[in-house]
Protein backbone atom coordinates (compact mmCIF):
# COMPACT_ATOMS: atom_id res chain seq x y z
CA UNK A 1 0.00 0.00 0.00
CA UNK A 2 3.14 2.55 0.58
CA UNK A 3 4.45 1.18 -3.03
CA UNK A 4 1.76 2.45 -4.72
CA UNK A 5 1.91 6.24 -3.29
CA UNK A 6 1.99 8.32 -6.13
CA UNK A 7 4.48 11.38 -5.54
CA UNK A 8 5.22 12.16 -8.91
CA UNK A 9 2.27 15.03 -10.15
CA UNK A 10 0.42 16.02 -7.00
CA UNK A 11 -0.10 18.86 -5.04
CA UNK A 12 1.70 19.55 -1.80
CA UNK A 13 -1.89 19.75 0.35
CA UNK A 14 -2.69 16.44 -1.47
CA UNK A 15 0.57 14.67 -1.15
CA UNK A 16 -0.01 15.78 2.63
CA UNK A 17 -3.49 14.70 2.88
CA UNK A 18 -2.99 11.57 1.04
CA UNK A 19 0.25 10.43 3.82
CA UNK A 20 -2.45 10.54 6.61
CA UNK A 21 -5.59 8.22 5.01
CA UNK A 22 -2.77 5.92 4.68
CA UNK A 23 -1.24 6.22 8.10
CA UNK A 24 -4.75 6.10 9.69
CA UNK A 25 -5.37 3.03 7.37
CA UNK A 26 -2.54 1.24 7.77
CA UNK A 27 -2.35 1.69 11.85
CA UNK A 28 -6.09 1.50 12.67
CA UNK A 29 -5.41 5.14 13.71
CA UNK A 30 -8.04 7.97 14.24
CA UNK A 31 -5.97 10.99 13.89
CA UNK A 32 -3.24 12.12 12.14
CA UNK A 33 -1.34 15.03 11.48
CA UNK A 34 1.58 16.24 9.48
CA UNK A 35 3.57 19.89 11.09
CA UNK A 36 6.19 21.20 8.72
CA UNK A 37 9.18 23.26 10.38
CA UNK A 38 8.75 26.72 9.08
CA UNK A 39 11.40 28.98 7.85
CA UNK A 40 13.38 29.65 10.91
CA UNK A 41 14.07 26.52 12.14
CA UNK A 42 12.42 27.06 15.89
CA UNK A 43 8.97 25.67 15.37
CA UNK A 44 6.89 23.50 14.18
CA UNK A 45 3.87 24.18 12.05
CA UNK A 46 0.25 21.95 11.77
CA UNK A 47 0.22 21.60 7.69
CA UNK A 48 -2.29 18.84 7.43
CA UNK A 49 -4.71 17.26 9.46
CA UNK A 50 -7.19 14.02 9.18
CA UNK A 51 -10.16 13.49 12.60
CA UNK A 52 -8.26 16.46 14.30
CA UNK A 53 -8.36 19.03 11.61
CA UNK A 54 -8.40 21.72 14.62
CA UNK A 55 -4.54 21.85 14.59
CA UNK A 56 -4.57 23.08 11.24
CA UNK A 57 -7.85 25.71 11.45
CA UNK A 58 -5.88 26.87 14.27
CA UNK A 59 -2.85 27.57 13.33
CA UNK A 60 -1.23 25.17 15.50
CA UNK A 61 2.73 26.07 16.26
CA UNK A 62 4.51 23.45 18.55
CA UNK A 63 8.50 24.48 19.57
CA UNK A 64 10.94 22.71 18.13
CA UNK A 65 12.36 20.36 21.26
CA UNK A 66 8.86 20.87 23.04
CA UNK A 67 6.07 18.71 23.84
CA UNK A 68 5.77 15.56 22.04
CA UNK A 69 5.90 16.28 18.28
CA UNK A 70 8.96 19.08 19.38
CA UNK A 71 11.04 15.77 21.29
CA UNK A 72 10.55 13.53 17.87
CA UNK A 73 11.98 16.97 15.81
CA UNK A 74 14.52 17.53 18.06
CA UNK A 75 16.04 14.16 18.26
CA UNK A 76 14.95 12.59 14.86
CA UNK A 77 13.37 9.56 16.18
CA UNK A 78 10.12 7.50 16.42
CA UNK A 79 8.02 8.29 19.72
CA UNK A 80 5.63 6.57 21.23
CA UNK A 81 3.01 7.96 23.86
CA UNK A 82 0.43 5.99 25.82
CA UNK A 83 -0.40 8.89 28.47
CA UNK A 84 -1.54 12.08 26.78
CA UNK A 85 -1.86 14.98 28.68
CA UNK A 86 -0.32 18.54 29.90
CA UNK A 87 2.80 16.88 31.05
CA UNK A 88 3.52 15.39 28.31
CA UNK A 89 2.04 17.32 25.13
CA UNK A 90 1.81 20.78 24.28
CA UNK A 91 -0.66 20.77 22.34
CA UNK A 92 -3.64 20.95 24.22
CA UNK A 93 -6.40 20.45 21.49
CA UNK A 94 -4.34 16.53 21.84
CA UNK A 95 -5.95 15.70 25.30
CA UNK A 96 -9.34 17.34 24.88
CA UNK A 97 -9.94 15.81 21.90
CA UNK A 98 -10.02 12.50 23.59
CA UNK A 99 -6.34 10.82 22.29
CA UNK A 100 -4.71 8.30 24.85
CA UNK A 101 -2.56 6.74 22.82
CA UNK A 102 0.36 8.42 19.71
CA UNK A 103 2.87 7.30 17.76
CA UNK A 104 4.99 9.94 15.66
CA UNK A 105 8.19 9.98 13.81
CA UNK A 106 10.43 12.58 12.02
CA UNK A 107 9.52 13.42 8.42
CA UNK A 108 13.22 13.55 6.84
CA UNK A 109 14.81 14.83 3.94
CA UNK A 110 18.42 14.59 2.93
CA UNK A 111 19.47 13.30 6.40
CA UNK A 112 17.38 16.61 7.78
CA UNK A 113 14.30 16.44 9.92
CA UNK A 114 11.78 18.58 8.04
CA UNK A 115 8.51 18.15 9.84
CA UNK A 116 6.85 15.47 12.29
CA UNK A 117 3.96 13.17 10.96
CA UNK A 118 1.86 11.68 14.02
CA UNK A 119 -0.86 9.17 14.65
CA UNK A 120 -3.09 9.15 17.63
CA UNK A 121 -5.94 6.54 19.13
CA UNK A 122 -9.04 7.78 20.64
CA UNK A 123 -10.07 3.79 22.11
CA UNK A 124 -7.45 0.95 23.63
CA UNK A 125 -5.48 0.42 20.73
CA UNK A 126 -1.48 0.84 22.03
CA UNK A 127 1.34 1.48 19.31
CA UNK A 128 4.29 -0.62 18.83
CA UNK A 129 7.61 -0.51 17.73
CA UNK A 130 6.45 -2.22 14.45
CA UNK A 131 3.81 0.45 14.21
CA UNK A 132 6.78 2.86 13.99
CA UNK A 133 8.96 1.14 11.86
CA UNK A 134 5.35 1.09 9.25
CA UNK A 135 4.82 4.95 9.71
CA UNK A 136 8.37 5.31 8.97
CA UNK A 137 8.63 3.82 6.01
CA UNK A 138 5.54 5.73 5.07
CA UNK A 139 7.47 9.10 6.47
CA UNK A 140 9.99 8.20 4.10
CA UNK A 141 8.41 7.53 1.09
CA UNK A 142 7.15 11.12 0.82
CA UNK A 143 9.88 12.83 2.33
CA UNK A 144 11.80 14.26 -0.62
CA UNK A 145 8.70 14.94 -2.44
CA UNK A 146 7.05 17.23 0.69
CA UNK A 147 10.87 18.87 0.73
CA UNK A 148 11.00 19.63 -3.25
CA UNK A 149 7.31 20.96 -3.33
CA UNK A 150 8.06 23.17 -0.28
CA UNK A 151 10.95 24.39 -2.53
CA UNK A 152 8.62 24.85 -5.66
CA UNK A 153 5.86 26.92 -4.03
CA UNK A 154 8.98 29.07 -1.83
CA UNK A 155 10.09 29.46 -5.36
CA UNK A 156 6.91 30.56 -6.58
CA UNK A 157 6.27 32.61 -4.49
CA UNK A 158 9.57 34.49 -4.76
CA UNK A 159 8.77 34.76 -8.22
CA UNK A 160 5.20 36.60 -7.75
CA UNK A 161 6.51 39.04 -5.30
CA UNK A 162 9.67 39.65 -7.40
CA UNK A 163 7.76 40.27 -10.58
CA UNK A 164 5.12 42.64 -8.67
CA UNK A 165 7.75 44.92 -7.27
CA UNK A 166 9.48 45.27 -10.49
CA UNK A 167 7.87 48.52 -11.87
CA UNK A 168 7.03 48.96 -15.82
CA UNK A 169 10.22 51.47 -16.30
CA UNK A 170 8.66 54.78 -17.28
CA UNK A 171 8.89 55.63 -20.87
CA UNK A 172 10.24 59.09 -19.37
CA UNK A 173 10.49 61.72 -16.21
CA UNK A 174 10.90 65.21 -16.82
CA UNK A 175 13.73 65.84 -19.31
CA UNK A 176 14.88 61.99 -19.25
CA UNK A 177 13.65 58.50 -21.38
CA UNK A 178 13.66 55.71 -19.44
CA UNK A 179 14.15 51.73 -20.24
CA UNK A 180 14.49 48.95 -18.35
CA UNK A 181 15.17 45.19 -18.23
CA UNK A 182 15.03 42.04 -16.08
CA UNK A 183 15.78 38.61 -16.76
CA UNK A 184 15.39 35.74 -14.12
CA UNK A 185 18.26 33.38 -13.64
CA UNK A 186 17.88 29.48 -15.43
CA UNK A 187 19.47 28.05 -13.02
CA UNK A 188 20.21 28.35 -8.99
CA UNK A 189 16.87 29.92 -7.93
CA UNK A 190 14.89 33.13 -8.06
CA UNK A 191 17.11 36.12 -6.90
CA UNK A 192 16.22 39.36 -6.44
CA UNK A 193 17.81 42.02 -8.21
CA UNK A 194 15.64 45.12 -8.86
CA UNK A 195 15.29 48.26 -10.13
CA UNK A 196 13.23 51.06 -9.80
CA UNK A 197 13.05 54.94 -11.33
CA UNK A 198 10.48 57.34 -10.20
CA UNK A 199 10.29 61.41 -10.14
CA UNK A 200 9.34 63.20 -6.85
CA UNK A 201 7.67 66.39 -6.30
CA UNK A 202 10.48 68.70 -5.89
CA UNK A 203 11.46 67.47 -9.58
CA UNK A 204 14.12 65.21 -8.23
CA UNK A 205 14.71 61.77 -10.87
CA UNK A 206 15.57 58.80 -9.06
CA UNK A 207 17.42 55.63 -10.32
CA UNK A 208 17.73 52.81 -8.54
CA UNK A 209 19.51 49.54 -8.80
CA UNK A 210 20.50 46.84 -6.00
CA UNK A 211 20.65 43.18 -5.75
CA UNK A 212 19.68 41.15 -2.37
CA UNK A 213 22.47 38.45 -1.36
CA UNK A 214 20.66 35.37 -1.40
CA UNK A 215 17.95 34.05 -3.22
CA UNK A 216 13.92 32.20 -2.25
CA UNK A 217 10.81 33.65 -0.55
CA UNK A 218 12.81 35.45 1.97
CA UNK A 219 15.51 37.35 -0.40
CA UNK A 220 12.49 38.51 -2.41
CA UNK A 221 10.38 39.91 0.68
CA UNK A 222 13.94 41.50 2.25
CA UNK A 223 13.92 42.67 -1.70
CA UNK A 224 10.54 44.40 -1.23
CA UNK A 225 10.88 45.76 2.44
CA UNK A 226 14.20 47.83 1.29
CA UNK A 227 12.69 49.27 -2.08
CA UNK A 228 9.71 50.32 0.07
CA UNK A 229 12.12 52.14 2.59
CA UNK A 230 14.18 53.37 0.06
CA UNK A 231 10.69 55.12 -1.38
CA UNK A 232 9.64 56.38 1.88
CA UNK A 233 13.50 57.98 2.70
CA UNK A 234 13.41 59.64 -0.63
CA UNK A 235 9.62 61.19 -0.09
CA UNK A 236 11.25 62.76 3.17
CA UNK A 237 13.85 64.98 1.25
CA UNK A 238 16.93 62.85 2.50
CA UNK A 239 19.89 62.79 -0.19
CA UNK A 240 21.23 59.53 -1.66
CA UNK A 241 23.68 58.95 0.88
CA UNK A 242 21.27 59.68 3.91
CA UNK A 243 18.84 57.18 2.12
CA UNK A 244 21.30 54.17 1.91
CA UNK A 245 22.18 54.87 5.73
CA UNK A 246 18.60 54.87 7.17
CA UNK A 247 18.01 51.61 4.88
CA UNK A 248 21.16 50.14 6.49
CA UNK A 249 19.86 50.74 9.87
CA UNK A 250 16.81 49.66 9.27
CA UNK A 251 17.87 46.17 7.79
CA UNK A 252 20.94 46.07 10.56
CA UNK A 253 17.41 45.69 12.59
CA UNK A 254 15.08 44.53 11.13
CA UNK A 255 16.29 42.38 8.33
CA UNK A 256 19.13 40.85 10.65
CA UNK A 257 21.71 38.78 8.42
CA UNK A 258 20.74 40.47 4.68
CA UNK A 259 22.39 42.18 2.97
CA UNK A 260 22.11 44.16 -0.06
CA UNK A 261 24.51 46.17 -3.02
CA UNK A 262 22.95 49.55 -4.24
CA UNK A 263 23.60 52.23 -6.63
CA UNK A 264 21.65 55.37 -6.94
CA UNK A 265 21.43 58.33 -9.03
CA UNK A 266 19.49 61.16 -8.11
CA UNK A 267 18.77 63.87 -10.77
CA UNK A 268 18.05 67.79 -9.39
CA UNK A 269 16.61 70.27 -11.83
CA UNK A 270 17.67 71.72 -13.30
CA UNK A 271 19.58 68.15 -14.27
CA UNK A 272 22.87 69.26 -15.25
CA UNK A 273 24.14 67.15 -12.39
CA UNK A 274 23.31 64.09 -10.79
CA UNK A 275 24.32 62.91 -7.56
CA UNK A 276 25.76 59.05 -7.14
CA UNK A 277 26.29 56.99 -4.51
CA UNK A 278 27.22 53.14 -4.15
CA UNK A 279 26.61 50.99 -1.27
CA UNK A 280 29.02 47.79 -2.74
CA UNK A 281 27.39 47.65 -6.21
CA UNK A 282 28.79 47.89 -9.61
CA UNK A 283 29.25 51.31 -11.25
CA UNK A 284 27.22 53.16 -13.34
CA UNK A 285 28.53 53.15 -17.12
CA UNK A 286 27.87 56.85 -18.21
CA UNK A 287 27.95 57.70 -21.78
CA UNK A 288 28.69 61.75 -23.03
CA UNK A 289 28.22 62.97 -26.26
CA UNK A 290 31.68 63.13 -28.25
CA UNK A 291 33.41 61.05 -25.48
CA UNK A 292 33.86 57.05 -25.01
CA UNK A 293 31.59 55.74 -22.54
CA UNK A 294 33.40 55.06 -19.14
CA UNK A 295 32.77 53.64 -15.90
CA UNK A 296 31.62 55.82 -13.53
CA UNK A 297 34.05 56.32 -10.49
CA UNK A 298 32.14 56.99 -6.98
CA UNK A 299 33.34 55.37 -3.59
CA UNK A 300 31.21 52.58 -3.19
CA UNK A 301 31.05 51.67 0.29
CA UNK A 302 29.48 48.40 2.06
CA UNK A 303 26.58 47.00 1.27
CA UNK A 304 23.81 47.92 3.08
CA UNK A 305 22.78 45.79 6.13
CA UNK A 306 25.97 46.11 7.82
CA UNK A 307 25.00 48.84 10.31
CA UNK A 308 27.62 51.27 8.77
CA UNK A 309 27.19 55.10 11.08
CA UNK A 310 28.15 57.04 7.90
CA UNK A 311 27.90 56.40 4.52
CA UNK A 312 30.52 57.77 2.00
CA UNK A 313 29.85 60.99 0.25
CA UNK A 314 27.66 61.36 -2.90
CA UNK A 315 29.58 61.76 -5.96
CA UNK A 316 28.22 64.71 -7.98
CA UNK A 317 28.30 64.08 -11.79
CA UNK A 318 28.24 66.33 -15.05
CA UNK A 319 24.98 65.54 -17.26
CA UNK A 320 25.33 67.10 -20.54
CA UNK A 321 21.73 66.67 -22.95
CA UNK A 322 22.39 63.45 -24.61
CA UNK A 323 24.06 61.61 -21.63
CA UNK A 324 23.15 58.38 -20.99
CA UNK A 325 23.92 56.57 -17.53
CA UNK A 326 23.21 52.58 -17.08
CA UNK A 327 23.22 50.83 -13.71
CA UNK A 328 22.85 46.63 -13.87
CA UNK A 329 23.45 43.99 -11.71
CA UNK A 330 26.34 41.59 -11.54
CA UNK A 331 24.52 38.89 -13.03
CA UNK A 332 25.16 40.57 -16.39
CA UNK A 333 28.82 40.41 -16.57
CA UNK A 334 30.02 37.44 -13.57
CA UNK A 335 31.23 34.56 -15.67
CA UNK A 336 32.97 31.58 -13.90
CA UNK A 337 36.37 31.39 -14.40
CA UNK A 338 36.54 34.72 -15.83
CA UNK A 339 37.83 38.06 -14.57
CA UNK A 340 35.33 40.79 -14.04
CA UNK A 341 37.26 43.41 -15.15
CA UNK A 342 36.68 41.61 -18.34
CA UNK A 343 32.91 41.04 -18.01
CA UNK A 344 32.74 44.82 -17.28
CA UNK A 345 34.41 45.83 -20.48
CA UNK A 346 31.51 44.11 -22.19
CA UNK A 347 29.36 46.13 -20.35
CA UNK A 348 30.79 49.60 -20.97
CA UNK A 349 31.71 49.04 -24.78
CA UNK A 350 27.93 47.75 -25.60
CA UNK A 351 26.59 51.35 -24.01
CA UNK A 352 26.20 54.58 -26.49
CA UNK A 353 24.11 57.73 -26.89
CA UNK A 354 21.17 56.05 -28.13
CA UNK A 355 17.37 55.42 -27.16
CA UNK A 356 17.57 53.98 -23.89
CA UNK A 357 15.53 50.96 -25.21
CA UNK A 358 18.23 50.54 -27.86
CA UNK A 359 20.93 50.93 -25.23
CA UNK A 360 19.20 47.92 -23.05
CA UNK A 361 18.97 45.62 -26.59
CA UNK A 362 22.91 46.01 -27.28
CA UNK A 363 23.61 46.08 -23.80
CA UNK A 364 21.76 42.76 -23.52
CA UNK A 365 23.06 41.45 -26.50
CA UNK A 366 26.84 41.72 -25.91
CA UNK A 367 26.55 41.31 -22.07
CA UNK A 368 24.89 38.31 -22.36
CA UNK A 369 24.50 36.55 -25.70
CA UNK A 370 23.91 32.94 -25.23
CA UNK A 371 24.92 33.05 -22.12
CA UNK A 372 22.36 30.77 -19.83
CA UNK A 373 22.12 33.39 -16.72
CA UNK A 374 22.96 31.54 -13.45
CA UNK A 375 21.89 35.09 -11.51
CA UNK A 376 19.30 37.45 -12.17
CA UNK A 377 19.90 40.26 -14.37
CA UNK A 378 18.25 43.77 -13.57
CA UNK A 379 19.61 46.73 -16.38
CA UNK A 380 17.95 50.21 -16.48
CA UNK A 381 19.23 53.00 -18.58
CA UNK A 382 18.45 56.54 -18.70
CA UNK A 383 18.88 59.53 -21.12
CA UNK A 384 18.72 62.83 -20.80
CA UNK A 385 16.86 64.73 -23.76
Amino acid sequence: MVGDLDIAHVELNELLLDLLERATDLLEADTATVLLVDASGTDLVARAARGIEEEVRQGVRVPVGEGFAGRIAAEARPLILDQVDETTVSNPILWHKGIRSMLGVPLMADDKVIGVVHVGSLGARRFTDHDAEVLTLVADRVGAAVKLRLLEDDRDAAEAIQRSLLPSAPSSLAEFDCAARYVPAERGGIGCDWYDAFMLDDGDVWLVVGDVAGHGLRAATVMGRIRSAMRAYALLGQGPDEVLRLTDRKMAHFEVGSMATVAIAVFHPPYDEALVALAGHPPFVIAVPGQEPALLAADPGPPVGVALVNRPEPTPVPVPHGTVLVGYTDGLFERRGEPLDVGLERVRRAVGIERPSVVCNRVMGEAMGGHIPEDDVALLAIRRR
